[in-house]
């Protein structure tokens, strides 16, 4: 059974009786999926049976944050918020499926969308399709993560399927989100660097520590997991509505783990042809 309560994350009223709806083996229930014909038909042969679509929302004020212009520093209060924002919507999307009865989310996408409340203002939305495997995961063991929860995972179905027949499953996606002001580069500088190839390395050591802040809060997340690794990892950056010199980057990947703790990789037999 679920170890959520679906109403205590903020999901709607309505959410819950469009999942009621959706209840496996609840006579003239039908699923719903966002997944593409392909993908659908990868997924089963994987041995899941998508359940519904479920998604979370957040709208969310992203606060402001004052700070030393001439140097380059990470604005915390922000990275915290867009971090916060992403999670809400990510944990009502969780609940959502927990409620369904499901081991996994598949194909989840996860959004930043400006709204016209305020210039401040965001909608962060996840959603993706539940599922339900056939049989226990090898060794007798469920398929939820070590923290009880459904499983998440943005990999296509495509990457999904070749993820469970390469012995490996989904934990759960982590990410890692920072907020970085890139210091506005000094008057005698930007004269100096005229018609000149040249680094500027203040920007380059800007870049590099946000990057690493953000990689570095992702893989955090998938050790608290007890993931082997990270796939399909993404490092985005976004400059958002605060201007050309402050960005976020994030890192986001779906965490995995060996499916038997003996397990190994097939490597593929080499085949020589000595036809010409």
């Amino acid at each position: 059974m679920s170890t959520f309560d679906p109403t205590a994350q903020g999901v709607p009223a309505d959410a819950m009786r469009r999942l009621a709806e959706l209840q496996p083996g609840k006579p003239g229930s039908i699923f719903t999926s966002d997944l593409s014909v392909n993908e659908f038909l990868l997924v089963r042969e994987a041995g899941f049976q998508p359940i519904g679509l479920v998604l979370g929302s957040s709208i969310y004020h992203v606060g402001i944050q004052l700070g030393r212009w001439g140097k380059n520093q990470e604005l915390e209060t922000l990275s915290q918020a867009m971090y916060h924002a992403r999670e809400l919507a990510m944990t009502r999307m969780e609940a959502e499926a927990a409620a369904l009865g499901a081991d996994g989310i598949v194909g989840v996408r996860l959004s930043v969308e400006a709204r016209e409340f305020g210039s401040d203002i965001a909608e962060f939305i996840a959603i993706g399709t539940a599922v339900k495997a056939d049989r226990p995961a090898p060794g007798g063991t469920g398929w939820r993560n070590n923290k009880g929860q459904p499983f998440t995972s943005d990999l296509s179905g495509q990457d999904f399927w070749t993820l469970i027949r390469a012995g490996y499953a989904p934990l759960g996606m982590t990410m890692g989100s920072c907020v970085y002001h890139i210091a506005h580069q000094k008057l005698g500088s930007v004269f100096s660097n005229i018609g000149k190839n040249v680094e500027i390395e203040q920007f380059t050591q800007a870049l590099y520590d946000a990057r690493e802040l953000a990689m570095a809060r992702m893989q955090a997340e998938a050790e608290e997991l007890q993931a082997e690794g990270i796939v399909g990892v993404q490092l985005n950056a976004n400059n958002h509505r605060w201007g050309g010199h402050t960005t976020e980057f994030f890192a986001i990947g779906t965490a995995v783990r060996p499916l038997r703790e003996d397990h190994e990789i097939e490597r593929p037999t080499m085949v020589l042809s000595l036809d010409r």
